[in-house]
């Protein structure tokens, strides 16, 4: 036993650094660390058992089929215990078959520098090891791991590249083909080498190109936001502008009243003055409703909650929004704008004989709470992101809103769609 001692060592070696490095680069789907302890020991119990035979036998060569045949029983056995897509998966084990044959390798050749070269080959296989998992943990892994798709445009060269590998292993006694085909190996691990830096150096430019596109989407998100923000204002000064014209109309109107009315009273004519105050009396004059505190806010609940009693809405509105808030009030209200004109147009397309109604809520416990719902058609749909699906050219602009003002200010945005009721819930 004593005399395999450095073969079991070096096996044992090999074996648990290539389950590291396995782990290392793909990500696992189980967050257990038992359960790779587990299928770790397992793996050395059946590799080791069957090397054991050819390491008496000094038979390397049948060491290294052995391992091999055992790498791809790995590689296919192991996937259920990882979370990546079929190609990245096989990118990250056609990429560890590579190491291990160039580790072998280097091991091997560089093993003679040291007065055991039997224990110089497993602390040489511990060291080469280490420093690609330290490498791939510290600079890659992040970067590999963020990239989900075009690894079948990396699959041609490295797959290439085992080929290539593997064809200095097979074709005779593994020590005399290693020692043989030495300088070749050598050129061909600088080769591997440049093409895994040249791959790395593309995952990156990808990586780059969609957090700049992401920033783009961003950018543009905001951009349409504020669009949306500086058009609504703009319809809200309009609106502002028109009661002004109103009230000073009712004003002008008044000085007359009080005019007429003081000039029958200096006449002692007092049954006209009456008749007069009665008949104003019963003209009802139109009162603002109240909906919450802050103006802004209450302005657009107002404005809507008109439009939606015209367009024959029943409407239930109770909002307990102060007058100070942690967000903008004009963006605030800008959101209950598209949410309110939203959910009219949703009862807009409701089939005849079916109630319309719109309900309103805001709760203030610390944070606000809205939740606003409304009947909606059977073809009211969420997209795989739960937002709601729009296919007529020019809507969704309102919606996009409220998530662009949501993520600003870190809230929660949730849309269900129940029993043919649409409702959304927003936490600020």
């Amino acid at each position: 036993m004593s005399e395999i001692f450095p073969d079991l060592l070096r096996g044992v070696i090999t074996d648990v650094m290539l389950v590291l490095l396995l782990c290392t680069m793909a990500i696992p789907k189980y967050k257990s660390k038992w359960i790779y302890i587990i299928t770790t020991a397992f793996i050395l119990l059946f590799n080791i058992s069957g090397n054991a035979y050819f390491y008496r036998a000094n038979n390397y060569t049948a060491v290294f089929h052995l391992d091999l045949v055992m790498l791809i029983i790995i590689g296919i056995a192991l996937k259920p215990l990882f979370t990546d897509k079929i190609m990245q998966w096989c990118f990250s084990y056609i990429t560890m078959l590579n190491i291990y044959v160039a580790v072998v390798f280097l091991s091997y050749i560089l093993s003679d520098i040291f007065p055991d070269p039997y224990y110089g080959n497993a602390f040489l296989r511990l060291v080469l090891f280490s420093v690609v998992i330290i490498v791939f943990y510290k600079w890659v892994s992040e970067l590999y791991r963020r990239v989900l798709d075009y690894w079948y445009i990396y699959m041609l060269p490295i797959l290439v590249l085992l080929i290539s590998f593997l064809g200095y292993f097979f074709g005779g006694d593994i020590v005399e083909r290693l020692s043989q085909n030495d300088i070749s190996l050598i050129v061909l691990i600088v080769l591997g080498i440049t093409i895994y830096i040249a791959i790395i150096h593309s995952l990156k430019t990808i990586t780059e190109k969609y957090d700049m596109y992401e920033e783009n989407r961003k950018i543009q998100a905001e951009q349409e936001y504020l669009h949306l923000a500086a058009n609504s204002m703009s319809q809200r000064l309009k609106l502002m502008e028109e009661v002004s014209q109103q009230n000073s109309r009712a004003t002008h109107d008044r000085r007359h009243f009080n005019n007429m009315l003081l000039e029958l009273l200096s006449q002692n004519n007092t049954a006209e003055a009456i008749a007069l105050l009665q008949g104003q009396v019963q003209v009802e004059p139109k009162v603002s409703r109240v909906y919450c505190e802050n103006p802004m806010v209450n302005a657009a609940v107002g404005h809507y909650a008109t439009m939606a009693e015209g367009a024959g809405i029943k409407t239930h509105i109770e909002l307990d929004i102060p007058a100070e808030l942690t967000v903008d009030g004009a963006e605030l209200s800008v959101v209950v704008s598209n949410l309110m004109e939203n959910a009219i147009m949703g009862c807009s397309k409701l089939p005849q004989g079916r109630e319309k109604s719109l309900r309103f809520i805001c709760y203030n416990v610390g944070r606000l709470i809205l939740e606003l719902e409304n009947p909606c058609t059977e073809d009211t749909m969420l997209d795989k992101e739960g937002y709601p699906v729009t296919c007529e050219e020019g809507h969704g602009m309102g919606t996009k809103s409220v998530i662009a003002f949501t993520k600003k200010y870190e809230g929660e945005l949730i849309f269900k769609i129940e029993s043919e009721m649409f409702r959304v819930r927003m936490i600020l």
